[in-house]
């Protein structure tokens, strides 16, 4: 019997978060304390909480990822995760100095508005924690380019797919910059395992969910343009790719966009995805080169026929302040969807033939952030157009007021 190297890894993360979950981590020395504050009175659930390493290892000199416990302040052991400065980043007396940020979660209650945590040197090694937020390439299925978290997966295309086939019918071609949405309905990643299974098959909901959604030429679920206050300029499938981060709480990744004519003026991007666990929206900071003018008009996109064939959606879409465009989208079948951008620094919001846009300004080499999502009924959280909405509310709030976090040394 053989089992792939997907499977293996599964098993492995399985088997290591039950270790984590049965051994108790021993303390071997000083800690340091972390304390979490923000301003607001909801709940903050799956509280994505970053400070820079260097932080640690001024209060804990020469701790080493492999060799701590981050734990709340009753004591249960957290996920974490530990960045790299950069790629190539050396470490040649083995004390840390290479690691950028630690990374870890905490959900809030309505009302909690404080939280304290604690990092502390174990005598034993660390496991590691199973996988929540994944991204990667996928050159097998025509540079395809896929990310997770536990609630929602996404693609979007790259260059093959986009290259003209060498004879009709040779290939599927399609050209667009829009971002597509698999919609699931377990907390497991599945990216690996719908590609392993066939192109069909996740069409299909077997049990984790579905791929549903239609992008086509339009901006899917997040994509970009440049408007000129009449037309949507676009640009082609990205060039290239670079991940940054990838887990167990959050990936990090970089797709480029080589330059597109937007109306005489040559633009290209670069998006940077920031795809935390618990969340139904990602976070992008898309960059964009262009020269000859001040600035540009960016408009972010939803499609306006985001359903399967045969589905006659009843679709609602809303806009509101801050830049909250949302749709949700009661199928004939397959439940229901909602999608949304959210564009903290959105100016109006317009439409085109083929997509739902929100606008803001863009300076050249100033990253333009927004957050692009999903939410599906099926999954049994998010239910109902007010739901949906509640959550988005919610999810601009906490933008406009990020946590604060600062570290001490353990009395």
């Amino acid at each position: 019997m053989t089992r792939s190297l997907a499977s293996f890894s599964f098993l492995a993360l399985a088997a290591a978060a039950a270790v984590a979950a049965s051994s108790p981590l021993a303390q071997a020395g000083p800690a340091a304390t972390i304390t979490v504050s923000h301003a607001l009175d909801i709940a903050r659930p799956s509280e994505t909480i970053v400070l820079p390493w260097s932080e640690i290892n001024r209060v804990l000199p020469g701790a080493l990822i492999q060799r701590i416990a981050v734990k709340d302040a009753s004591g249960r052991v957290l996920p974490y995760q530990v960045t790299n400065i950069a790629p190539l980043a050396k470490d040649p007396k083995n004390v840390g100095i290479a690691y950028g940020e630690l990374i870890f979660q905490h959900s809030f209650a309505a009302g909690e508005q404080r939280a304290v945590f604690t990092v502390e040197h174990i005598d034993t090694v660390a496991p590691p924690f199973p996988v929540k937020a994944f991204a990667r390439f996928v050159p097998e299925r025509l540079d395809d380019f896929a990310w997770e978290n536990d609630k929602l997966a996404h693609r979007t295309y790259g260059p093959a797919l986009g290259a003209p086939a060498s004879s009709p019918g040779a290939k599927e071609v399609l050209v667009t910059s829009g971002l597509d949405i698999w919609f699931k309905r377990v907390p497991y990643p599945v990216v690996d395992r719908w590609y392993n299974k066939g192109h069909d098959h996740y069409h299909k909901d077997e049990g984790e969910g579905m791929d549903m959604y239609n992008v086509g030429k339009t901006r899917g679920a997040g994509g970009t343009g440049v408007w000129d206050g009449k037309v949507l300029y676009t640009g082609k499938n990205f060039s290239g790719w670079k991940v940054l981060a990838n887990g167990p709480v959050r990936a990090i990744f970089e797709l480029s966009y080589d330059s597109w004519d937007a109306g005489g003026t040559p633009v290209s991007e670069v998006k940077r995805f920031t795809v935390d666990a618990g969340h139904h929206l990602d976070r992008i900071d898309s960059t964009f080169t262009f020269a000859g003018k001040a600035g540009i008009e960016v408009a972010v996109g939803l499609n306006k026929t985001p359903t399967d064939k045969g589905q006659n959606p009843a679709i609602k879409v809303g806009n509101r302040a801050p830049g909250i465009l949302m749709q949700w989208v009661e199928q004939a079948s397959n439940g229901a969807m909602g999608t949304a951008i959210v564009l903290p620094s959105a100016t109006g919001f317009a439409e085109d033939a083929l997509n739902h846009l929100v606008l803001a300004p863009a300076a050249a080499g100033k990253p333009l952030r927004y957050y692009a999502g999903a939410a599906w009924s099926r999954a049994g959280e998010i239910l109902s157009g007010q739901d949906w909405e509640r959550y988005l509310l919610a999810a601009a709030a906490r933008d406009a007021d990020p946590v604060k976090v600062s570290v001490s040394a353990t009395p």
